[in-house]
């Protein structure tokens, strides 16, 4: 008995940026960046395409999916750092996008790992009460926080969507296991400044504009540490082997990470789900649009354990295990 998913959905930009086309933009080649990353394009919004609108079409499939509508939804929680305004939050939006007039809204900030938190709301909130119905959504629009002229940052992130639908089940299936962690010490190694302040006193002299800022070196250092510790966590709390697991969708942040990360673990190849390469880093969507396109392509069935980990700007991080 548990939180189950019952619907997944995705939703991509239709503009594509390849790594010839950052080639054009900074000092930088397909070569260069592949080896290091594991990325070949990345999609990039256009018009039409703000963070809200993205989640919207995500969630809508996800419903669809589900086989429910929007008003059989009692909570929208939407994961973001990029919503295309500050106030209102980018799930009131979509709420109001999907008529979902029974659902209160509200979006989380914890960078990368911020779908795997809101997963875990989801599933208190279905714990304490078996009839809510929860919509969660990791949802980016990186592209207008990133800075255009830095190829370190630009080459990584991309934009997109991707939700989930959960609920009760009274199966032997559901949410098994979670850790989630914060370090807020570390913060100054991956970061993002917001709109400068109007009030003079709270003027920040280091704040240049507001797109992420990163130390690499060192942001990989602690990422594989700190997901392998709460993987680590995850499995023996489940009394859970690693290789009793079905699927692990990560985080896709880069290739290297990825792979340090699955050699630590000891984990095969062939169960391992990566798509860094056709969207790179978007950041909360991450692993919501990777869950949705594993499950399209029939690689999750019903009763396979399913591990999630992520790591983001805070730092934050986690990990989730569920039997689907």
């Amino acid at each position: 008995m548990g939180t189950i998913v019952l619907g997944t959905g995705s939703c991509l930009p239709e503009k594509r940026l390849t790594n010839d086309d950052l080639e054009k933009m900074v000092d930088t080649n397909d070569e260069w960046i592949a080896t290091r990353t594991g990325i070949k394009e990345r999609r990039i919004a256009g018009k039409g395409e703000e963070a809200y609108i993205l989640a919207t079409r995500a969630a809508e499939k996800a419903l669809a999916q589900a086989g429910i509508s929007a008003q059989d939804i009692d909570i929208i929680v939407v994961a973001t750092i990029s919503s295309h305004m500050i106030m209102p939050s980018c799930a009131c939006f979509v709420q109001k996008e999907l008529g979902a007039a029974n659902a209160f809204a509200y979006d989380i900030n914890a960078a990368c790992s911020g779908f795997l938190y809101a997963f875990d709301l989801a599933d208190q909130y279905v714990k304490a009460d078996h009839n809510k119905k929860v919509l969660v959504i990791g949802a980016e629009t990186l592209s207008a926080r990133v800075n255009w002229e830095d190829r370190n940052t630009c080459i990584l992130f991309g934009d997109g969507a991707g939700a989930a639908v959960l609920a009760y089940s009274d199966s032997d299936r559901g949410i098994m296991a979670s850790n989630l962690q914060s370090d807020g010490s570390l913060w100054n190694l991956l970061y993002m400044h917001g709109p400068q302040s109007t009030n003079k006193d709270l003027q920040d002299k280091n704040n240049h504009g507001s797109h992420i800022l990163m130390e690499g070196r060192e942001v990989f250092k602690y990422a594989v540490k700190a997901m392998e510790g709460s993987v680590r966590d995850v499995l023996e709390r489940a009394a859970v082997d690693v290789k009793d697991i079905k699927l692990v969708i990560p985080h896709q942040a880069n290739i290297r990470i990825l792979n340090k990360l699955l050699e630590r673990l000891q984990v095969d190849e062939e169960a391992v789900f990566i798509n860094v390469q056709k969207y790179g880093n978007t950041s909360a969507a991450s692993i919501p649009i990777a869950l949705d396109e594993a499950f399209q392509a029939g690689k999750i069935s019903k009763g396979d354990m399913v591990l999630f980990c992520s790591f983001g700007g805070g730092f934050t991080w986690g990990a989730s295990l569920i039997t689907w």
